[in-house]
């Protein structure tokens, strides 16, 4: 007796869910090019690059020298991770969990697997940047200069296109998945 594996559940979720439009790739794609100024900001103050902080406000603030060698690419890391994420919105891998996966792999996706975290993550993205977009002139900038207060904004800025990009992302996928039914 002979028992067959096939990958019939995970050709049945990739081709009966219709592919993103063309708008929305560019979309999904463009997070995270929006996230890296920001981790790139991050990266710099990691390695030594003036960004315009006195010593003692990298020092107190942000733990440099010391826990912020750890603390900060931690964060750009885990910041990039959750905007490539986007990309499963419209891929072939977030229709089926790739095979390296372990208990998952190779098996299809749950439509709400994917839509809550990633609408819940939208909403917060969007309350956080707009929170701190509206308290940008308020807040103490430290040791820092208008040019580099500048160049900061400039990094930062766009991630308030990152919550509604993602929001409109995960409708289209919802709906792409809703209609695969």
């Amino acid at each position: 007796m002979t028992t067959e594996v096939t990958d019939e559940p995970r050709r049945t979720a990739v081709l009966s869910t219709p592919p993103p439009s063309r708008w929305i790739r560019w979309a999904a794609h463009a997070v995270p090019l929006i996230a890296l100024p920001s981790s790139l900001w991050r990266l710099a103050m990691t390695v030594g690059v003036p960004v315009g902080y006195s010593d003692a406000v990298l020092r107190d603030d942000y733990g440099l020298p010391g826990s912020g060698y750890l603390v900060l690419p931690l964060i750009t890391l885990f910041q990039e991770v959750a905007a490539l994420l986007t990309l499963g919105l419209t891929s072939n891998w977030g229709l089926v969990a790739p095979r390296w996966l372990p208990f998952i792999g190779g098996r299809p996706v749950r439509t709400w697997a994917a839509v809550v975290p990633a609408a819940l993550g939208a909403v917060i993205l969007t309350a956080v940047t707009i929170s701190q977009y509206l308290v940008w002139d308020k807040v103490d900038s430290g040791s820092l200069d208008a040019t580099h207060r500048a160049l900061m904004g400039w990094c930062y800025a766009p991630l308030l296109l990152w919550g509604p990009l993602l929001g409109v992302v995960t409708v289209s996928y919802y709906l792409r998945r809703r209609r695969q039914r």
